[in-house]
């Protein structure tokens, strides 16, 4: 792996490192009461205050002109990786559970492979070698991520040396106000991964209109932060809903706003003008992983033969597909260099009849 695959490799597992301790934190937030659109509110305007800075600083003098087009793009990606994606998310969060959460995201990478071959932001290329590696290995990990979920068998390792009381505490004073609901929680968690596709492929086309990622992901974070207020409003007008007095709601929001809005939109956003989506989308199974491992560690849940057969599944089908996009990169540098030779001899070629 060269030092131009090696960059966005290491920081999209940096992005799937922050989705996993979100992930178990934001579901004790939830726990604490707090309602999951005004902690997806808090999000947003926590990342466009962490990237506004940033923004200004890196990009304002030479940040690209900004027109209707552009703009409106950045609103669907408001409305699809910000506001739909996340609230769906977190709503299916509080009627399901981190792990059925986690399975559901790995639908992120066929959603996006399938979108993107729809609007021809990429091709299957089904006779070649890259093309076969980038299906088997999207098929290999799904199947890893499913297995993972869904299949436990026996337990191979013992209990965590580490483990963390105060979600205990939190448990048990939640247990007896259960509101889990396993066909509304999965079908919002469904929802999530496809609105988190489409974004995918708006914020491909945004990227090569408008190369400022800093910007755009501030805009996206404030526009996703005012549309997330507006609904969170609508359904609660308690004031006292949206207090940060309680440690644990005040620090997801801040972790979860700054790390994983403001931060990952950035990284993400990057890498997509530099990989394109379906690279971006191919790392969400490594978050089934993280977050088994972290809940082995501090919450003592047990790992399973299943748990260890998919995480092997998920590591083979993302690395097919890693090299497969990687085959296919470098054959369109050679294609674009032959391209370019071809050109260089047309003009001589017409200079010297000239």
């Amino acid at each position: 792996m060269g030092g131009d695959d090696l960059i966005p490799f290491l920081v999209m597992v940096f992005v799937q490192m922050g989705f996993a301790g979100m992930n178990i934190t934001s579901k004790l937030a939830i726990q604490t009461g707090m309602d999951p659109i005004i902690l997806v509110a808090y999000r947003q305007l926590f990342a466009f205050l962490s990237i506004a800075p940033f923004a200004f600083w890196m990009e304002w003098k030479e940040m690209p002109k900004m027109t209707m087009s552009i703009f409106f793009q950045i609103f669907l990606c408001s409305l699809t990786g910000a506001t739909g994606n996340q609230l769906l998310y977190f709503v299916g969060l509080k009627y399901s559970t981190p792990t059925i959460g986690c399975a559901l995201i790995n639908l992120l990478p066929a959603f996006t492979f399938v979108l993107a071959v729809l609007f021809r932001q990429e091709f299957v290329r089904i006779k070649t070698r890259a093309g076969q590696a980038k299906v088997i290995g999207t098929i290999v990990g799904l199947g890893g991520a499913m297995l993972l979920s869904f299949y436990h068998g026996k337990t191979i390792t013992g209990q965590s040396f580490i483990h963390w009381n105060y979600a205990d505490r939190l448990e048990d004073s939640s247990s007896r106000d259960d509101k889990s609901n396993f066909l509304l929680g999965p079908f919002l968690l469904f929802l999530s991964s496809f609105s988190w596709a489409v974004w995918l492929i708006i914020q491909a086309k945004v990227s090569k209109k408008f190369p400022a990622p800093y910007t755009s992901s501030a805009y996206l974070c404030l526009l996703g932060g005012i549309e997330c207020v507006a609904i969170a409003l609508y359904f609660n007008h308690k004031l006292s809903a949206w207090s940060l007095r309680n440690p644990m709601r005040l620090s997801v929001s801040l972790y979860s706003g700054v790390v994983c809005s403001g931060m990952a939109f950035c990284i993400m956003s990057w890498t997509v003008q530099k990989k394109g989506p379906v690279y971006v989308s191919v790392f969400s199974p490594l978050l089934l992983i993280m977050v088994a491992i972290s809940s082995w560690a501090l919450l003592h849940e047990k790992l399973y033969v299943g748990t260890a057969v998919g995480s092997v599944l998920i590591v083979i089908g993302l690395y097919s597909v890693l090299c497969g996009k990687s085959k296919e990169m470098k054959l369109n540098d050679i294609n674009m260099e032959e391209t370019d030779e071809m050109k260089e001899n047309d003009v001589k070629n017409d200079l010297e009849l000239q």
